[in-house]
Formats: structure tokens, C-alpha cells, sequence
């Protein structure tokens, strides 16, 4: 009998674990994967990655859009899903930015902070990614 060089079996103990997982994993779990991948793609900072106070790209598609009510600011809000994590992002003075709407993929760049405990870029740099056909 002649025996596996070493670590063979754990590579293939590993590879039919993960082939058993995203055979088991929800379809929730198969985009999460997909998005890491495309902000690891992007060279972007992964949401969960995020420093107060530091300056970051972050990639994503945006899952909701919603305008601040009318007795503050203006003010367009966005949650950014990566995979990893979601990131506000608020449009200070806005109450609507060209191309802002949920389901839209965007890139965008700008200081991160925490505000009520979650991550949040104000007024950032962003560039759409087209639509397919545009």
C-alpha cells in the first residue's frame, strides 16, 4: 500500500466539506459569498473591515434607499450590502442623486465613521457600475 503524501486527505477531507456546504448553503449564504468576491475583485475594503476615521473604498449593491423625513435635513440615505456587512450612506443636503436605487452596484469612497453604532460614509465619491445592456 503505498501512502498519501502528506496532507492529501486533509486537502480532500476540506474539499468535500466545502463541497457539502454550498451544497447546503442557502441562497442567502451563495450571494454573501458572490459579493465578498466581487469587492475582493474590486480591490474595495470589506464592509466588516471598516476603521473609524480612515478613509475607505467599499463596493456593493445598495439594498435600500430611503429620504430622511422632512422636519431635518435633507438627506438621502443608503444601505450598502457587501457580503460581509452593510455600510450607511448618506447624502447630506439631497433628496434624490442620479442613479441612487436599490438594487443598483456601486463603488464609492469617502471617510468612515460610526454614528449609533453603525458604520456610516457621509457625502462620499461613488461611480455606478452600468447596467446590463447601458
Amino acid at each position: 500500500m503505498v501512502a498519501a503524501p502528506h496532507g492529501t486527505a486533509d486537502k480532500t477531507r476540506h474539499g468535500v466539506r466545502g463541497a457539502v456546504r454550498s451544497l447546503l448553503a442557502s441562497r442567502a449564504e451563495i450571494e454573501a459569498a458572490e459579493e465578498r468576491q466581487e469587492t475582493e475583485r474590486r480591490g474595495c475594503t470589506a464592509v466588516s473591515d471598516l476603521v473609524p476615521r480612515h478613509r475607505a473604498q467599499v463596493s456593493g449593491v445598495l439594498r435600500s434607499v430611503r429620504l430622511r423625513p422632512a422636519d431635518q435635513v435633507p438627506a438621502l440615505e443608503a444601505e450598502l450590502y457587501d457580503g460581509s456587512g452593510s455600510l450607511r450612506v448618506v447624502w447630506l443636503g439631497r433628496r434624490e442623486v442620479a442613479g441612487i436605487d436599490p438594487g443598483r452596484r456601486i463603488r464609492l469612497e469617502g471617510l468612515v465613521s460610526f454614528a449609533s453604532g453603525r458604520a456610516t460614509v457621509y457625502n462620499p465619491r461613488y461611480e455606478l457600475a452600468p447596467r446590463p445592456g447601458e
